[in-house]
């Protein structure tokens, strides 16, 4: 009897480390993107905080720039059409640019992903493509939601 109370309790310690990491984990979750940001469009507490860390943040892609990008714009509602292309159209003010390691794998429009990269927070100008932004994912995965 002894013996399998120790081999219990062995199993037990063993697993609760792991099943409080995954709980935690699942438990953060994607970051959203108005957390992102103050009412007056300054940086959060959060942001500032994590700056240079790894998040993940929920979204849709836009419709890329130009074929074999690794560069996609991360956004709150789904978009039928590139912003850039379409001048009558508003770009939401609650975007993410997202960069890549890899040449992107274009999801449809409204199809919910999760991406995760490193946050950079400051204005910034991509060389290439001329977009400007303020807030970026660096060297980012992403996959459907």
């Amino acid at each position: 009897m002894q013996r399998r109370q120790f081999l219990v309790a062995s199993a037990a310690t063993l697993l609760v480390p792991h099943l409080v990491g995954a709980e935690a984990e699942a438990a953060d979750g994607p970051v959203r993107m108005r957390d992102l940001y103050n009412k007056d469009l300054t940086f959060s507490d959060y942001a500032k905080e994590r700056e240079g860390e790894r998040i993940a943040v929920e979204g849709f892609m836009a419709p890329p720039l130009k074929a074999e990008s690794t560069f996609f714009v991360l956004t709150k509602r789904p978009m039928a059409v590139c912003p850039f292309c379409e001048t009558e159209a508003q770009w939401p003010d609650d975007i993410l640019a997202v960069y890549t390691s890899r040449t992107i794998d274009t999801v449809p429009f409204n199809v919910k992903i999760v991406t995760s990269g490193k946050l950079e927070l400051g204005t910034y100008e991509d060389p290439e493509l001329g977009f400007v932004s303020r807030v970026r994912l660096a060297g980012a995965v992403y996959e459907r939601s």
